[in-house]
């Protein structure tokens, strides 16, 4: 499949982009914000805000851990159908129209979520929002890609600022998905209204997306076309030649997403007060909006496997602090440093592909590293709530999530630079 993502090559820059100016009048930065939020969607809450949403319903519905995790599992399946499916998709649409209709369908599917109760069209509906948070993210990251080409001299910052995204999703779930579910506390299922408040906030966003779709599609078409000739003499994509890499990006999925889906019920289980939550949850993702400045060098300075390898062994750390503590600032602290990494992990496989592969080969490349991270969050919910229904519990869990971390580190440092 991989191979025949060459015919991605008209959705995607020049082989030799323009490169624009900083005086030239462009709003560079409020291009990457505004486009920051097909992260905050498809990531941010779609993906993530069920973390905050898991104890009550488990509360509710009588869940045991493997089917909570299970939840989000399908979610990764339908991640990974729609990773896969992406390619065929741009070779027919523009990476802004599947932007803006998979951020509408993801919108959609949320809000679905709120008017049942049994597991199975549950679970059909995190899978079918999983496909269509695919779209968004990977279209919003050719996107930012393209954004970066243009301005090569802070390319990691406009990058990683795409990606941290996902933290302004996490900040507004924190803050927002507390106060619907004490508003409806009286309610039957009164976690149903946070679905149907967060399915809101994501056509909202939506909306907003528009206006970078719109700006990047005018730049495209004014700029001189691709010339497939040049493009021809330039280095393809091949799984092999980014095997260590991928291998450590899996890692990145399997160990990064048990934490995300358990952290909250772990803080409670440890007698966490509810306040304290939504501000652990509140700060992880303020940690995540910082992360695009914090980490913007090690992305620009390293064409190797390098940043992965280095930011998953910083993500282990955070991940088993959990499982080994219940002080509340070291808890704290484990939030702050996964929440200002773990979206950096996926930005510095961006800059890996954008560094190592000409512009019309990049669809191919960022697909490639989606579907291994799609295929690592398959496994890692189930095993960990697997886990968890047995002797030790969640912090059992967690452990397993920060070994296939550091695993996935040590992958990521035999990656060699092309």
């Amino acid at each position: 499949m991989i191979g025949r993502h060459n015919a991605l090559r008209p959705a995607l820059t020049s082989p030799r982009p323009h490169v624009s100016s900083d005086t030239d009048g462009t709003p560079w930065l409020r291009l990457a914000l505004a486009l920051s939020l097909g992260a905050a969607v498809s990531l941010g809450i779609t993906r993530f805000a069920y973390g905050l949403l898991l104890p009550p319903m488990r509360d509710d519905l009588g869940w045991s851990y493997t089917l909570a995790g299970a939840m989000n599992t399908f979610n990764a399946v339908g991640y990974l159908v729609g990773a896969l499916l992406t390619p065929w998709l741009m070779r027919r649409a523009s990476p802004g129209a599947l932007l803006l209709w998979g951020s509408v369908l993801a919108s959609v599917f949320m809000g679905l979520s709120g008017f049942f109760t049994t597991a199975t069209p549950l679970l059909a509906q995190r899978l079918l929002a999983g496909v269509a948070s695919a779209f968004v993210f990977i279209a919003g990251g050719l996107l930012a890609a393209r954004l970066g080409a243009l301005q090569p001299q802070r390319a990691g910052f406009l990058v990683g600022l795409y990606y941290g995204g996902t933290g302004l999703g996490i900040v507004v779930s924190a803050l927002g998905v507390p106060l619907v579910l004490a508003a409806a506390s009286g309610q039957p299922h009164g976690w149903a209204w946070a679905w149907w408040a967060l399915a809101a906030v994501c056509l909202l966003a939506t909306a907003c997306m528009w206006w970078p779709a719109r700006v990047l599609a005018r730049m495209e078409a004014a700029r001189p076309a691709a010339s497939i000739a040049t493009a021809a003499h330039n280095r393809v994509f091949r799984v092999r030649d980014f095997a260590f890499g991928l291998l450590g990006y899996a890692g990145f999925g399997v160990g990064y997403i048990g934490y995300m889906t358990f952290v909250i019920a772990l803080l409670r289980e440890q007698g966490s007060s509810p306040s304290a939550v939504t501000a652990f949850y509140a700060l992880l993702g303020v940690a995540v909006l910082a992360s695009s400045r914090i980490w913007a060098g090690l992305l620009d300075r390293h064409h190797n496997g390098q940043a992965l390898a280095r930011l998953n062994a910083l993500l282990g750390l955070a991940v088993i602090v959990p499982a080994l503590t219940a002080w509340w600032p070291l808890l704290l602290g484990s939030g702050l440093l996964f929440g200002a990494v773990f979206l950096s992990v996926v930005a510095s496989t961006t800059a890996l592909v954008r560094h190592n592969l000409p512009p019309a080969q990049w669809a191919a490349g960022i697909s490639a590293f989606t579907i291994v991270f799609a295929a690592g969050q398959i496994v890692g919910p189930t095993v960990v709530g697997f886990i968890a229904d047995g002797p030790g519990g969640l912090a059992r869990g967690l452990v397993f999530s920060a070994l296939a971390l550091w695993v996935g580190a040590a992958l990521a440092l035999r990656q060699r630079a092309l």
